[in-house]
Formats: structure tokens, C-alpha cells, sequence
């Protein structure tokens, strides 16, 4: 644990403490007081109002969605299946500005629904709505589904016999052995669309912003430090109280479940209700996730001279980004892969160490270590990046002009999904095989080498592509401390999209069509070296 724990230490409580200080202190005194005026502001209000229901709106939403999608995912074979199950997670792990940038192709100025109907929904909630639906797609289909596709059918099949409807046996044997899983699916949906970002700056507009999106505009519109510590300090504890809960219903099922291998209860639809089923589930993931990614790339080939790859042809020239970067914006690939690599092995290496740790002691204390290793998914990641800029400046860790900056706040994102990949697969591990190495001599680190290692190598390789993917794609903090002539792909995206003019947009989309397709990849090569089908995302 001590690695870890130095970690987040360092690079997450140390920065996010400095910033909150910096806010709520003059002249070595706190300003406690501020909190009230803050709190008591209508504006801050209407955003906290606003956080809040559409977070607890896009949940409502995202299970109606979802829901079906993980039952016929979990028990349904079809042709192109795994195919199909690796493209609705790519939304997951786009950077949000992305998420942003195919919805405003679609529902925006010029969109695919203005064209052929002459509506527009970017500034209204819809399209926010609609933009976290498709978002977090994946992490109902893979939480609820992976544990449905292990229920034993047979506890249903048994209550039908004994005289229980269709609907009863469902409601009384499986809906209660899924609850928590569902529970679980809900809570993090809401934490991931309670602190939304990129998704709202982009389809928001002027008028609506959430807790993130307002922390944004007070510490780099407005640099008004104390207002932006007092909802960073709101946002944590909103964020605390979530996790409570996630771990709460993660324990519940832990409990004792009678599984069985998926493989075992997939099986063709039956009937016209459960080929009508899969075709609804189909035609919802072509509209909500296969038809942005679409418009996305239809967009970025829309030339002024006709379609072709002119806005690409584009980015390899820093004279055509209008004075946005002091290089071509090509090199953001290359600068996204790079860092995207070096923040994969920090997430490794520290995830790596806290799931053994994890997995080897039990207690209150390792349970709040388990949930300090998932607060940087939902601590604001402007206050991150801000507050590397003002903690990292002085000797001995004076990294402000480092590029190694970026993926160590790119790897505080890739550890929660390190740990939460590790956890299954070593906990299935049989501690008698390392006492019995141990007994025939070897030490720890060889009983580890020979006796883990082996087991556990293809979840590492499973581990290592989710921290490299959520890597490439993090922009909240990114954006603070990427410096100008070393740009990532988020950051690019969201500097065009920032900017006026038609071949500014064509690049955004470009760039977005580019950073979806390396994303589409690296999920296709992880479907084929998935290890468990447990439950965890």
C-alpha cells in the first residue's frame, strides 16, 4: 500500500489541498465566511439545482435505455456480438469534448437534425441528456449484463414450474440478485453525469453549467480562487457521499450468487417477443451511439470543396489551425499516444500494487483505501490540473515545465479502472498455491513471479489497454497543464471547437474521428484478451 499511497498523496490530495488553501486563505488567515456567501448565491444555486437533476435525470434515463441492452447482451448470441460490444464502449472512453463534438455534429448549427428537419436541440438539456445516455451506455451494459450473463436461469426456471408467471419469477428470484449490480450501475452513471464536463461546455451553452463547468469558468474565466475552492469542497463531499454508497452496494454483492459460466446461459432469441427485443435494442444503439460516431465522421470528410480528407490534409500544417498551436495539429497524435503510454505504466505499476494489497488484507482501513483510489474519477479535474500548477512549482517537485505532468494526472484517471480490472482476477487466485511455494522455498517475489504472474498476465494486458484508452481521452486536467506547443488530442479538439470558422470545426471533427478510431481499436484488441465476464467494468 505505501506506493499507492504516496501516489495519491502526492499528485492528488497534496494539489487538490493546495488549490482549496490558495482559495480559502489571505493573508495566512482562512476565510471560512466565504463559504456562506457562496452557498447562499441564487446563481450557485441554480447550478447546484441544476447538477443535480439532470445528473439524476441522465441515470433515470441511461437504466430505461440500457437495461435491456444488458439482458439481451447477457443472454442472447447473435451475429457480430463481441463486434458490437466493444463499439458501445468506445463512448466511454472518448474524452467527454468528444462525446460533445459528435452530438453538436448531429443535433448543432448545420447538424444532420437540422438538415432534415430544420431543428436544432445543442443549448437545450435534450442534447445534454441524450449526450450522457450514449456516454454511459456501456457502464449499464457491463456492470448489470456481466453479472446477468452468470445467473443461473434455472432459479427462474424453477419458480415458473412451482406456478409464477413470467413477470413474478423475474421480479422474486433474478430483479433481487441483480439490484445490487444495478444499484451499483446507477450510482456511478450519476457520479460521471454529476460531475460532467466537456459534454456540458459544449452542448450547454451560456445557459447551463454544473458544478465542474462552473469550477472551470471561475478558476480560468473568472480566477476567482476562493468561489471555485467553496464548489470544489461541495462537489467532494457530493462525490464522498456517492462512493459510500458505491461501496455499500458493491459489498451486498459480494454476497453469496449460485453462477455459472456465461457461455452456459447465452442462447439464440426464441419467439417473435425476444427477436423484437434484440431488434429494439439494435436499432436503440445504432440511433444513440452507432448515428453520432457517424454524423462525426461524415462531418470531419464535409469539405468546402466536396468530401474528401481536406480537413485532415489540413492538420498536418500549423498555418492552417488559424494561429491555434505553435505546431501542426497532427502532432497531438503523436503527443496523445506518447503520453497516453507513459500514464498506462505509472497506472500499472500503482494500480497494479494496490489490488494486491487489496486482495491480501481486509479491514475499514483497506476499504478507505479502495475508495481513495476512486476519488479522482469524481474530484473535479480542473481543480486537479490547477492545482498541479500551483503545488508542483517549488523544489523538490518542481514539475510545472515537466511533460511528465500530464500523465501523471493522465494516470490518476487510469488507476480506479487498473484496480477495478486486477480485483476479480486476483482474488480468484488460491492463496494455498503461494503458501505452497512458499513452503518449497521461494521467496515472496518469486512465489509472486511464478505463481501469480502467470495467472493474472493477460488481465495486465487487459488493465494496461483500459488505463491507456481513459488516458488518451482525459481533458480536464489536461487542459490546464498541456503546454502550447505540446497540445493532446482532447486539448486540440477543444481549442478548434473554441474557435470561429468553418475549417476550425472540420478539424475539431478530424481530430475527434481520429481519437474515436484509435479508441474503436484499442477496445476491439481488449474484447479479444477479455479474462472474466465477473460483473466489474
Amino acid at each position: 500500500m505505501a506506493v499507492p499511497t504516496a501516489f495519491f498523496a502526492l499528485f492528488f490530495l497534496y494539489p487538490v489541498a493546495a488549490i482549496v488553501a490558495r482559495g480559502l486563505r489571505d493573508g495566512g488567515q482562512w476565510r471560512l465566511g466565504r463559504a456562506g456567501e457562496v452557498l447562499t448565491d441564487p446563481a450557485v444555486l441554480d447550478i447546484l439545482w441544476f447538477t443535480g437533476w439532470q445528473a439524476a435525470a441522465s441515470t433515470a434515463l441511461t437504466l430505461a435505455v440500457a437495461l435491456p441492452g444488458a439482458y439481451v447482451f447477457a443472454r442472447f448470441t447473435f451475429p457480430g456480438k463481441r463486434l458490437l460490444r466493444a463499439v458501445v464502449t468506445v463512448p466511454f472512453v472518448l474524452p467527454t469534448v468528444v462525446a460533445g463534438s459528435a452530438f453538436l455534429a448531429l443535433l448543432g448549427h448545420g447538424g444532420l437534425l437540422e438538415r432534415l428537419w430544420g431543428v436544432r436541440l445543442d443549448t437545450t438539456v435534450w442534447s445534454i441528456l441524450l449526450a450522457h445516455v450514449f456516454f454511459n451506455y456501456a457502464v449499464v451494459v457491463r456492470t448489470v449484463g456481466g453479472l446477468w450473463a452468470q445467473l443461473d436461469p434455472r432459479q427462474e426456471e424453477a419458480a415458473r414450474v412451482l406456478g409464477a408467471s413470467r413477470l413474478a419469477a423475474w421480479r422474486r428470484v433474478t430483479l433481487p440478485a441483480l439490484a445490487p449490480a444495478v444499484a451499483a450501475a446507477a450510482l456511478m452513471v450519476f457520479l460521471f453525469t454529476f460531475t460532467s464536463f466537456g459534454v456540458v461546455q459544449i452542448l450547454g451553452g451560456p445557459r447551463y453549467a454544473t458544478l465542474e463547468v462552473a469550477i472551470y469558468r471561475e478558476t480560468a474565466q473568472l480566477l476567482d480562487l476562493p468561489t471555485a475552492a467553496v464548489l470544489t469542497l461541495v462537489q467532494f463531499a457530493a462525490v464522498a457521499a456517492v462512493l459510500g454508497l458505491h461501496a455499500w452496494t458493491v459489498r451486498r454483492r459480494e454476497g453469496a450468487l449460485k453462477l455459472v459460466d456465461p457461455e452456459r446461459t447465452a442462447r439464440r432469441p426464441r419467439g417473435p417477443a425476444q427477436w423484437a427485443l434484440l431488434g429494439g435494442v439494435l436499432a436503440s444503439v445504432a440511433l444513440l451511439i452507432l448515428l453520432p460516431l457517424a454524423v462525426l465522421v461524415e462531418r470531419s470528410l464535409d469539405a468546402p470543396g466536396g468530401y474528401g480528407l481536406g480537413y485532415y490534409r489540413a492538420l498536418q500544417s500549423a498555418a492552417d489551425s488559424g494561429g491555434t498551436f505553435f505546431v501542426a495539429p497532427m502532432e497531438a497524435v503523436w503527443n496523445s499516444l506518447r503520453y497516453a503510454a507513459v500514464a498506462a505504466v505509472f497506472a500499472l505499476v500503482v494500480g497494479g500494487l494496490a489490488a494486491a494489497a487489496l486482495t491480501r488484507r481486509a479491514g475499514r482501513l483497506v476499504r478507505g483505501f479502495d475508495a481513495l483510489l476512486m476519488l479522482p474519477l469524481g474530484t473535479s479535474a480542473v481543480t486537479v490540473g490547477f492545482g498541479f500548477l500551483i503545488a508542483l512549482d517549488e523544489p523538490p517537485l518542481d514539475l510545472r515545465a515537466s511533460w511528465i505532468l500530464v500523465p501523471l494526472a493522465q494516470a490518476l484517471v487510469g488507476v480506479p479502472f487498473v484496480v477495478r480490472t486486477m480485483l476479480p482476477v486476483l482474488r480468484a487466485v488460491d492463496h494455498r498455491l503461494r503458501e505452497a511455494a512458499a513452503v518449497l522455498g521461494a521467496s515472496p517475489l518469486r512465489a509472486w513471479r511464478e505463481v501469480d504472474l502467470p495467472m493474472v498476465a493477460r488481465a495486465l494486458g487487459v488493465a494496461a489497454g483500459f488505463a491507456f484508452a481513459v488516458s488518451l481521452g482525459e481533458f480536464g486536467a489536461t487542459v490546464f497543464i498541456a503546454r502550447p506547443d505540446h497540445p493532446t488530442l482532447p486539448v486540440a479538439v477543444a481549442r478548434f471547437l473554441g474557435r470561429a470558422g468553418q475549417l476550425n470545426y472540420g478539424q475539431a471533427m478530424a481530430l475527434s474521428t481520429i481519437l474515436m478510431l484509435v479508441c474503436a481499436a484499442s477496445l476491439l484488441l481488449l474484447e479479444r484478451i477479455r479474462t472474466d465476464r465477473s460483473g466489474e467494468f
